[in-house]
């Protein structure tokens, strides 16, 4: 068959181009540049292998120059120790030998000095018994100092004595001052009690047997509504009656009674359970103290002596009764004179 010289073409019979020869001759050329391609690389490889082969080789040859060279320094070290070691016995032994080099020449020199250290010796025999003596007459002075020491706690001793004999007789005194000061006492209560029985017995007769003023133990207790209106403790004018012949007894008592005798007359005032709450009372205190504020004042104002006047206030906490009537209410609502002892 002919041959195409422009690309390998080839014509058929019927005058057609076939282009399967080209095909194959492509693929034999690009199956000849991938033969070459490996081969090239295995070549590569094998060089490489080569390479890294000589380069463990030459690691193992270092590793054990390594191993060798740290045996020789660990040698090294020990008979490095070593010597040290036979240097120190050597310095010890040089070091033994000047002293006894030392010792011999001291012993060859002591002939001379053993005058001088013998002088030096008696010199120091000659001082320390200058010590010894002064030592000697410091313990004489302490021993005559622990002496006067004992003398003088014996002195201690006897007028410790003396101030304990003192002490029980002085006991003794106040044991009897005090005896007699109980009996003074109860004699000075004994004659405030009869005062303030003379006191109760002319309220009583001033008072007459009024139903709004009880007695009740030591005390006189009048009706909160007899002295001031409900809720206040401003006193009624038509009390101004009652509370002037309690002044009047009161002014008379204070002349009766001898001025040494410590009493007065204690105004308490009551309120019952029911809170308060007013600008002017708060609380039931304020209301029970506000009172016996008021009654104490117009003693005052009437010629009683202030200090003979003692207002308090109790406010709902002292009942008398304990019920929730107008009755009990009624009871508690008072105000009480009780003459005492200050």
């Amino acid at each position: 068959m002919p041959i195409a010289s422009s690309g390998g073409r080839r014509r058929g019979r019927q005058g057609q181009l076939n282009y399967w020869p080209g095909f194959v001759d492509a693929l034999s050329t690009l199956l000849l540049a991938i033969v070459f391609l490996i081969s090239v690389f295995m070549v590569g490889q094998f060089f490489l292998s080569r390479e890294l082969s000589s380069r463990d080789t030459v690691l193992d040859r270092l590793n054990r120059q390594i191993a060798e060279l740290t045996d020789l320094l660990s040698l090294e070290k020990s008979n490095r120790r070593t010597i040290e070691e036979n240097l120190q016995a050597l310095q010890t032994t040089l070091q033994a030998s000047e002293t006894e080099r030392s010792r011999l020449q001291g012993l060859l020199a002591s002939g001379g000095a053993a005058e001088s250290r013998a002088t030096e010796l008696n010199t120091a025999l000659e001082s320390e018994k200058q010590a010894t003596g002064r030592a000697l007459s410091q313990v004489e002075i302490l021993n005559q100092q622990i002496a006067a020491m004992r003398r003088q706690l014996a002195a201690l001793e006897e007028a410790l004595a003396a101030s304990e004999a003192r002490d029980k007789d002085s006991q003794a005194r106040i044991a009897d001052l005090g005896s007699r000061l109980n009996i003074a006492l109860a004699q000075r209560v004994q004659e405030l009690a009869r005062y303030r029985s003379d006191f109760f017995g002319r309220l009583r007769q001033i008072l007459g047997n009024r139903q709004d003023v009880r007695i009740v133990g030591d005390r006189f207790v009048f009706q909160s509504e007899v002295l001031f209106p409900v809720g206040q403790a401003v006193l009624k004018p038509e009390a101004s009656g009652e509370i002037d012949r309690i002044a009047g007894a009161l002014v008379q008592l204070e002349k009766e009674i001898p001025p040494d005798i410590a009493w007065v007359v204690r105004v308490d005032g009551h309120t019952d359970s029911r809170p308060i709450a007013t600008p002017q009372f708060p609380s039931n205190w304020a209301l029970s103290s506000a009172r016996a504020i008021a009654m104490v004042q117009a003693l005052i104002t009437r010629g009683v002596q202030p200090q003979h006047l003692v207002a308090a206030g109790f406010g709902e906490f002292q009942p008398l009764d304990l019920g929730s009537t107008e009755e009990a209410y009624a009871r508690n609502r008072r105000i009480e004179l009780k003459l005492t002892e200050r």
